[in-house]
C-alpha cells in the first residue's frame, strides 16, 4: 500500500504486468462492486425501518447527489495531483467501509449525514483512480479490453452483491446489510494489495505518453476544456443519461400500478438481464473498439438506448418487457468502456486523465438529475407512453450528436510512443 518511491523513474518501456497483479485488479473490481452495492436503495429501506421521515431519508440522499456532483472534477484533480494511485485507492474503500459501519452503529441524522457526505466524496476520488490505476498497469494500447474486463467484474460483484445482500437484509435485518458491506473491505483491500505498486507506471496513468511525461507540460484546466473531442463527448453523455436514467424508473412506476404483486420481481428481473449482458459482452466491446474504433460503438449504444424507449411505449407483457432490457445492456456495455477509454485517447500524452473523467462525470450527473425530474413531469401530464417516447428522442439526438459531431478519438498509441 506504500507509495512508489520518489527517486524511481517511470519505466515506460515497462514489461507486461504480472498474472498477479492482474488477477488482483480483477478481484478487487468484484469485490468493490459489493461494498457499493450496500448503498443505494438499501439506505432508504434502513431508514425507514429506523422511523425516519421520507423528507429527512430524501434530504440525506440529495446531499450524497450534490456533494458526488460537485466532486467529480475535484477528484480527478486529486487523482491527477498524487504519484500513487493504489494509495489514493485504498484510502477511499476505508473511508467507505467507515461510512458503512457507522449507518449500522448509529443511524441518527449528524452521523448518516456526515457518512453520506464522506461516502459521495470517497467515490467521486475512487472512479477516477480504478481507471488511472487500469491505465498505468496495462499501458494505452491495451486499456480498451482492460476496462471491458473491468465493466465483467463490476456486473459480476453488483449482481451477486444484491441476492447476498437481499438474503441477509430479509433474513436477519436491514441492519445487517451495512455490516456485510464493512466486512467485504476486507477482501476489497487484501486484493488491492496483491497488485504490485511497481507495475503501475505513474506517468502513463496520468495520460502521459514515454518521453512526453518530461518534455510537455500536462493540459491546464483551461486547456482541457478546450478540447472539442472531449466536450462533444460529455455533451454525448449528458444526453444518454437524460435518455436513460429515468428510463427503468418510469418502467417501474408504470407496472407497480398494473400489479403491485409481481412488480418487484419484475423489476428485478429488468435489473439482472441487463447486468449479465454486461458480464457477458464487455471485453469483447474493448477488443472491438480497439479494432472497428469508438464511433461505431458509440452509435450501437444510442441506437438501442433509442429502441428501448420506443418499444417501453407500446409493450405491456412483463416477458416482453424483460426481454426489452437487453437494449439497456447493450447501452451499458459500451458506455461501461467507452467513457474512460474515450478520455484516456483525447488526453494521451498530455496527462490530466482523471480530471478529464471528472468533467464527463460531471456530465452524466447532470444529466441522471435532470432526467428523473423532467420525465416524471411529463408523464404527469401526458401519460407514461409520451415520456417514453420523449427520452428516445433525446437519445436520437445524442446518435445524431455522434454521427455528425463527434471525431473518432482511437489512435495508434505505439506509433505515438515512438514520435
Amino acid at each position: 500500500m506504500a507509495p512508489e518511491p520518489e527517486d524511481k523513474k517511470p519505466d515506460h518501456g515497462a514489461p507486461e504486468p504480472s498474472k498477479q497483479s492482474l488477477r488482483g485488479l480483477d478481484w478487487f473490481i468484484f469485490f468493490l462492486a459489493d461494498v457499493q452495492t450496500g448503498f443505494g436503495p438499501f439506505i432508504a429501506v434502513y431508514l425507514t425501518t429506523q422511523k425516519w421521515t421520507q423528507v429527512e431519508i430524501g434530504f440525506v440522499l440529495s446531499i450524497g447527489g450534490v456533494v458526488a456532483l460537485l466532486g467529480q472534477m475535484p477528484g480527478g484533480a486529486i487523482v491527477d495531483a498524487v504519484r500513487s494511485t493504489r494509495l489514493v485507492v485504498g484510502a477511499a474503500v476505508a473511508a467507505i467501509a467507515c461510512c458503512a459501519l457507522a449507518y449500522a452503529a448509529a443511524p441518527i441524522f449528524p452521523v448518516v449525514v456526515t457518512a453520506a457526505t464522506v461516502h459521495a466524496m470517497a467515490s467521486c476520488v475512487l472512479g477516477p483512480a480504478i481507471a488511472a490505476m487500469s491505465l498505468g498497469l496495462v499501458g494505452p494500447m491495451n486499456i480498451g479490453e482492460r476496462l471491458g474486463r473491468n465493466a465483467r467484474f463490476a456486473s459480476l460483484g453488483n449482481g451477486v452483491a444484491a441476492a447476498v445482500m437481499g438474503t441477509c437484509g430479509y433474513l436477519l435485518s436491514s441492519r445487517s446489510v451495512f455490516i456485510v458491506t464493512f466486512l467485504l473491505a476486507i477482501p476489497v483491500l487484501y486484493a488491492l494489495s496483491r497488485i504490485r505498486h511497481q507495475e503501475i507506471d505513474p506517468a502513463r496513468a496520468h495520460g502521459h505518453a514515454a518521453e512526453q511525461a518530461e518534455s510537455s507540460p500536462p493540459f491546464r484546466f483551461r486547456d482541457l476544456v478546450r478540447q472539442k473531442p472531449l466536450l462533444i463527448f460529455a455533451c454525448a453523455v449528458l444526453l444518454l443519461q437524460l435518455a436513460n436514467a429515468a428510463m427503468l424508473p418510469l418502467m417501474a412506476g408504470v407496472v407497480t400500478t398494473r400489479s403491485a404483486d409481481w412488480a418487484p420481481a419484475l423489476i428485478a428481473f429488468c435489473i439482472v438481464v441487463p447486468q449479465a449482458f454486461v458480464a457477458a459482452t464487455s471485453p469483447t466491446v474493448g477488443r472491438k473498439a480497439q479494432q472497428w474504433g469508438r464511433r461505431p460503438l458509440l452509435l450501437a449504444a444510442f441506437t438501442a438506448l433509442t429502441i428501448r424507449g420506443l418499444l417501453f411505449s407500446v409493450v405491456t407483457d412483463p416477458f416482453a418487457l424483460v426481454a426489452v432490457q437487453i437494449f439497456d445492456g447493450v447501452t451499458a456495455a459500451v458506455f461501461a468502456v467507452m467513457i474512460p477509454l474515450i478520455v484516456s485517447d483525447i488526453t494521451f500524452g498530455r496527462g490530466r486523465f482523471s480530471l478529464a473523467q471528472g468533467i464527463v462525470g460531471t456530465a452524466t450527473g447532470i444529466g441522471a438529475s435532470l432526467s428523473t425530474v423532467t420525465a416524471g413531469f411529463v408523464a404527469d401530464k401526458f401519460g407514461a407512453p409520451i415520456a417514453f417516447v420523449g427520452l428516445s428522442c433525446v437519445a436520437a439526438l445524442g446518435f445524431l450528436l455522434i454521427l455528425l459531431v463527434m471525431p473518432e478519438t482511437k489512435r495508434d498509441h505505439g506509433e505515438a510512443e515512438k514520435a
